[in-house]
């Protein structure tokens, strides 16, 4: 028997629902032909930063206009410039060259800060050809004077400005920070999202305590931290319903890892520290590992285990909500060399 590993996502025919999202490794073509010849089911770009694009072209302009008028004499030592590639220009060939060389979707990934640098950028990465577009929405909101409903409705009104000056698919990576995270996913998609990404993982400033300085520190997720998503796509996977994309993200290491994934309703599993630690190729052994457990269990697709496990479909629902909570708290043992100690 071989197993149908298709999926949907976005409206984007895959051939198999381990993605590989946005990292160092998707930017770089040679590693992605890897990735492709490993079995990904389509590619999301490294995220265009609007405040890269900002400090570059301000740094630039600082070092064309460094001393002019002060020599006459150097005016004309120089043709004039007209232009010179900004990292906006810079991805979106990095897009079409990309859609040139692969044969599996390419989906961008925006992380702009303003308004108007959603919009324009959204519009230039739809005609360099991007397949589609995710949204970074990521704001660390220390205004006291900012309320949620406030950034809330902020992030909505930039999903609605994106809808209207693209067509292709539009997906949104969340935070799970939101307050009430139910009613704004169902926000965004009412406000033109075609699939939800659950979670942005952010990275937390650390402390060197020599220097006191504030340093970046990378670390790779772990399985575990694929508890968060697994709990929020089985409850929104009933409330939104099967027209709307969910993707899973931040721990899948394993076959079982992306089966779990499917199991509560998500349409693709998306695999970064994975591929960062063991290598591209390493997209080939989860695959192998869906496949087997898929195979042992006599299913055919992978559509059969969609969504078995959601809030929805499992005996008790509140196993995903503060139950949960209680039961876990219940559930802990002390060890028998403590508890004689």
């Amino acid at each position: 028997m071989t197993v149908d590993l298709r999926t949907r996502y976005l409206g984007l025919e895959l051939r198999s629902p381990l993605v590989c999202s946005s990292s160092p490794y998707t930017g770089d073509l040679a590693t992605a032909r890897r990735m492709e010849r490993a079995g990904a089911g389509a590619i999301v770009l490294p995220s265009l930063f609007e405040e890269e694009i900002l400090n570059e072209e301000i740094q630039l302009t600082r070092a064309l206009e460094a001393g002019t008028n002060q020599f006459a004499e150097a005016l004309d030592y120089f043709p004039a410039i007209d232009s010179i590639p900004s990292p906006s220009d810079r991805y979106v060939e990095l897009i079409a060259i990309y859609k040139r060389e692969l044969r599996i979707p390419v989906i961008a990934s925006l992380n702009a800060a303003t308004p108007g640098g959603w919009v324009r950028y959204a519009r230039q990465i739809q005609q360099a050809g991007a397949d589609a577009l995710e949204l970074n929405l990521y704001h660390l909101v220390a205004d006291p004077r900012m309320t949620a409903a406030d950034r809330e409705a902020m992030d909505l009104e930039l999903i609605r400005a994106v809808r209207a000056v693209v067509t292709i698919p539009v997906t949104i990576k969340l935070s799970p920070f939101y307050s009430a995270l139910a009613g704004f996913a169902v926000g965004a998609v009412s406000a033109g999202a075609d699939g939800l990404v659950m979670f942005n993982r952010f990275y937390q400033p650390d402390l060197d305590l020599d220097t006191f300085d504030v340093v970046n520190r990378v670390e790779l997720s772990h399985s575990s931290e694929l508890r968060q998503p697994l709990r929020w796509i089985a409850i929104l996977r009933p409330i939104l319903g099967p027209g709307v994309s969910l993707a899973a993200t931040s721990g899948v290491h394993s076959g079982t890892d992306a089966v779990k994934a499917l199991f509560v309703g998500a349409d693709v599993a998306m695999m970064t520290s994975a591929i960062l630690k063991h290598g591209p190729e390493f997209v080939h052994t989860v695959e192998q590992e869906l496949v087997e457990w898929l195979e042992t269990r006599e299913y055919e697709s992978v559509s059969q285990l969609r969504g078995a496990a959601t809030a929805a479909t499992m005996g008790d629902p509140t196993a995903f909500e503060r139950a949960n909570y209680m039961a876990t708290l219940h559930s802990w043992s002390t060890p028998p060399e403590l508890a004689t100690a």
